[in-house]
């Protein structure tokens, strides 16, 4: 029987600081949805390196919902540049009729020329309406202006859509000003003899700027009909590049949910805690803290035993 060293009590005291130990780590676990460092090194590095392509993804997908609201911006007054060319070759056509007065013509001429400059104020110059965020949507380039002048930065508009670099799409951006002199098709005419035969032909190349200009063109102009149809055609074909665009930036959303999914999924099966096993864990802990409270006790009352001796 010894006095200054009491090795039973220190080795009850070892065991329940043991205990205790792993009562704490059980309730840090199970508070925390997760595991430390310290419980498994190599899978949290592993966690946290997935974590950020999760995070990095969700953000990428952000990216691809502005770009999708930007297209479908743009188609929206893509759609109403139909609807007024559409009015417009009902003018011409309108315009071309013997039986009306002059003064009917220029009551259409009137209409006509309002409506071209309604897509004109729609698509042109710094106070162009079509915008979306302060881009512009129909004066080409990436939609900046350029600080001084009237002018629009070059290149595209590049938007992330992955959590890695160089991941990216781009969204072209219309140009439809009345300074564009692109070429948008030509108009072939035919004239006839008594027996149709085709005597002579001329074809004529028709610019975007032409037919919105109203200084340039008007419901009463030569070939006006076969110059607004091809306006319509481009018009169509722009909105087609447009929608695949938005479809390819749609399926390509839908994949970065998916693979962002998985990963979070698969972070989760490294980082995350067995909680019904944590729980089972903790309570065996508890227990051996309370037993090993109790038998601290008792084993400190050991060294009083040699008192006896002493008589």
């Amino acid at each position: 029987m010894q006095v200054n060293n009491n090795a039973t009590s220190f080795s009850v005291w070892s065991n329940f600081t043991t205990n205790m130990t792993a009562m704490r780590n059980s309730m840090t676990k199970l508070s925390t949805g997760q595991k430390s460092v310290v419980d498994d090194a190599s899978g949290v590095g592993i966690s946290e390196r997935l974590r950020a392509q999760a995070r990095s993804s969700a953000m990428a997908r952000g990216n691809m919902d502005n770009a999708i609201s930007f297209t479908q911006t743009a188609d929206a007054w893509m759609q109403k540049f139909n609807d007024i060319l559409a009015r417009m070759q009902e003018l011409s056509i309108a315009a071309n009729d013997g039986t009306k007065t002059a003064t009917d013509k220029d009551n259409i001429k009137i209409e006509f020329r309002q409506l071209q400059d309604e897509i004109a104020r729609i698509t042109s110059k710094s106070t162009a309406a079509g915008k979306f965020n302060g881009l512009y949507l129909f004066r080409g380039g990436n939609g900046v202006a350029i600080q001084s002048g009237d002018g629009i930065q070059t290149g595209n508009i590049t938007v992330q859509i992955g959590a890695d670099l160089n991941q990216t799409l781009d969204v072209d951006v219309k140009d439809l000003q009345l300074t564009n002199s692109e070429v948008i098709g030509t108009v072939t005419t035919y004239q006839y003899n008594s027996s149709h035969t085709v005597t002579a032909s001329s074809r004529t190349t028709v610019q975007w700027a032409s037919v919105i200009d109203s200084t340039r063109f008007s419901a009463a102009s030569s070939n006006a009909v076969g110059k607004i149809a091809l306006a319509i055609d481009h018009i169509a074909a722009s909105r087609a590049s447009l929608g695949s665009q938005q479809s390819r930036l749609i399926n390509a959303k839908q994949g970065v949910l998916m693979y962002e999914d998985n990963l979070r999924a698969a972070e989760q099966g490294i980082r995350g805690v067995d909680m019904a096993r944590e729980s089972t864990s903790l309570a065996n802990a508890q227990i051996l803290t309370q037993v090993g409270n109790a038998m601290l006790a008792q084993a400190n009352q050991l060294p009083a035993q040699v008192l006896q001796l002493l008589g």
